[in-house]
């Protein structure tokens, strides 16, 4: 079984050993993601996260207000 690690490092100074200790694994892979695929990569955890809630709200384990309460309360 694979498994996928996302990783935020900040530092490059930090970046560049972890680098270079998972790069000598023979198993191991690394992609550096530039800074718009880490931005969908954000969005679609963001819409994944909505469907899951959806799911709750119509399974009922979620509960919903209406809108317009919402807005009497601004």
């Amino acid at each position: 079984m694979n498994m996928k690690v996302l990783v935020e490092i900040p530092d490059q100074k930090v970046a560049s050993p972890i680098l270079d200790m998972l790069k000598a694994y023979t198993s191991v892979t690394t992609t550096i993601l530039s800074s718009g695929d880490v931005a969908a990569l954000k969005e679609i955890r963001h819409i994944k996260e909505a469907y899951k809630l959806a799911d709750k709200i119509k399974s009922g384990k979620l509960k919903t207000r209406p809108a317009r309460d919402l807005m009497n309360e601004l």
